[in-house]
């Protein structure tokens, strides 16, 4: 298996490749999607960030998914989320997340407490092995995605997977238009 120009390794043999708590969920993982679907190989953590990698390793950015996580407030009550879309679009935060969610207000999580919370890496952080508590919204292409590629909770690392398999995570929720089209310079 490889993921543009890398060779990629079962993610079931090197646990060492992605963070703890995503070795945790694969090994408990009990989706229709098998873990023997699902790949990781190792990066230069130096280009974690997805313009960088896909750059670099040859994936079309429209196979990378970016994964940011979200502090959403109501009521003197807080929450983290997860937002999953395609590397080409934008969460839609202020919109769509922020309705489902059910949230007043709503920003991106700060790189400490985001990092501190998930228990991964800044640059890394995945939607696989986050706390089973926090609400993971998907965009409806990433899940339809036959393969795509996202973090491993680490920045030194990439998994590859079938997009369904995001769909089956606890508290996964599809959402058709969660990922916008991204502004172009100069539009």
């Amino acid at each position: 298996m490889t993921i543009g120009t890398l060779d990629a390794q079962p993610i079931r043999a090197r646990p060492d490749l992605v963070a703890v708590p995503v070795a945790a969920a694969v090994e408990a993982w009990s989706g229709a999607v098998s873990p023997d679907a699902m790949f990781v190989a190792e990066i230069d953590p130096q280009l974690a960030d997805t313009q960088a990698f896909c750059a670099r390793y040859g994936v079309p950015m429209d196979r990378s998914a970016n994964c940011v996580i979200l502090a959403a407030r109501r009521e003197g009550r807080s929450w983290f989320a997860a937002c999953v879309v395609l590397a080409t679009t934008r969460a839609d935060v202020n919109g769509l997340a922020k309705r489902q969610l059910g949230a007043s207000k709503i920003s991106f999580a700060s790189m400490d407490a985001a990092t501190a919370a998930s228990e991964m890496e800044f640059g890394g952080i995945t939607p696989i092995g986050l706390p089973v508590e926090w609400p993971i919204l998907i965009d409806a292409a990433v899940a339809a995605a036959d393969r795509v590629v996202v973090g491993s909770g680490l920045r030194r690392s990439k998994i590859s997977l079938p997009g369904a398999a995001l769909a089956e995570l606890p508290n996964a929720v599809v959402l058709e238009g969660l990922g916008r089209p991204a502004a172009t310079d100069g539009a």
